[in-house]
């Protein structure tokens, strides 16, 4: 019977071509596409522009070495900063640097000197990069003058160096050494696709069958509901789990995107995280009295998700409200641990507490959904 029960279920989602093509295909277009868009890695050749009221060998110094930045790229040399700023508003260039009169002369006699710095903050990806590569920039040509002040002063170049560095910063990024960005996007922006598709489906799970009248026959026939439901679970989990394999091969075998911990505890993680998600659907779809409002429940779930689980913005840096309500999704607690396990390798006393929780979700969700369905 309880065969028979899931090739039956089998058929009905392989008869639906749209579910079909959204379960099949969705996942592995979203992880080309998007892979692509990220490829570059990290932002590049950041148009910029220099109005140099200057003209100085100094200012050349400096213009200089913005060109030799690689995220900088100096595309247009203007007169003055209401040209630039017209540029900025326009889209055509993202940074503007304006080097003051006098700025030679005062780097020559050892003053301080203010170069400013305006920046297009409407695109907070471009800003970053091109605040953090202009700051490389300013410190360098600072360290500079610093340095030839003090020779100028007589001392010895090592001294002069020594004196004015006395502390040298140096930074190395742990685990993504590139700070690439496909390799921090692309498998979660995929797997909430996924997610958000498994979500859905998991939401027609209970509708899909009382809203048929196949359903009295099988009250007729005396046949459980938990047989029944949980044939048909069965088959969404695996068909969920089939649908996730190819994403990640080609992402860690064609695409190289970094697994740092054993691949069968991830896969072991992304079961348990497929259940838990399937209960939320689940537990939606006993509360929902039509085919519709499944739908739309299991979009209000899926949707915001992934904005919510922090994997794009801080958990900690959200309201604590939002943070409490955040935890009680399962998306949550697997973008999360997707982050350590993929950059990490954590060991499973760590990794533990997210299996526990997920295995809690789903026992809740499930139990719930059965209350529900019961009284029906």
């Amino acid at each position: 019977m309880i065969r028979s029960l899931m090739r039956r279920e089998l058929i009905y989602l392989w008869r639906d071509r749209g579910l079909r093509n959204i379960l099949l295909f969705s996942s592995l277009l979203g992880l080309i596409l998007f892979f692509a868009l990220y490829s570059a890695q990290v932002l590049l050749d950041i148009p910029t522009a220099v109005v140099d009221l200057d003209h100085s060998s100094e200012s050349r110094q400096l213009i200089e070495k913005v060109n030799q930045s690689e995220n900088l790229q100096v595309v247009a040399y203007l007169d003055s900063y209401q040209e630039a700023e017209e540029l900025i508003k326009g889209g055509d260039i993202v940074v503007t640097m304006v080097i003051p009169e006098n700025y030679g002369k005062a780097l020559t006699l050892g003053r301080q000197s203010n170069v400013f710095l305006a920046i297009d903050g409407s695109n907070m990806i471009y800003s970053t990069n091109a605040t953090t590569a202009a700051m490389m920039v300013a410190g360098t040509v600072s360290a500079q003058a610093g340095v030839k002040a003090l020779m100028a002063r007589g001392f010895q170049p090592d001294e002069a160096k020594n004196a004015y560095l006395g502390v040298e910063l140096r930074e190395e990024a742990w685990f993504n050494p590139t700070l690439n960005y496909a390799y921090f996007l692309v498998l979660a922006l995929i797997l909430n696709i996924w997610q958000q598709c498994c979500t859905i489906a998991a939401a027609m799970n209970i509708i899909g069958e009382t809203g048929r009248p196949s359903w009295q026959q099988f009250k007729m026939a005396g046949l459980s509901k938990w047989t029944l439901f949980a044939s048909k679970s069965v088959v969404h989990i695996a068909t969920f789990m089939l649908m996730v394999l190819p994403v990640y091969l080609i992402a860690f075998g064609f695409f190289k995107v970094p697994l740092h911990c054993n691949l069968w505890l991830f896969l072991l993680f992304t079961l348990v995280f497929t259940i838990a998600m399937h209960s939320v659907g689940t537990l939606a779809s006993s509360f929902a009295r039509n085919a519709v409002d499944a739908t739309r429940y299991g979009m209000i779930i899926a949707l915001p998700s992934f904005i919510l689980s922090g994997y794009g913005w801080p958990l900690e840096a959200m309201p604590s409200f939002i943070q409490y309500m955040a935890k009680l999704l399962p998306q949550t607690w697997f973008f999360q641990g997707l982050n350590y396990l993929t950059f990490k390798n954590p060991d499973w006393s760590f990794v533990q507490t997210y299996f526990l929780i997920l295995g809690v979700i789903a026992v809740v969700c499930y139990g719930a959904a059965a209350l529900v369905t019961a009284r029906k």
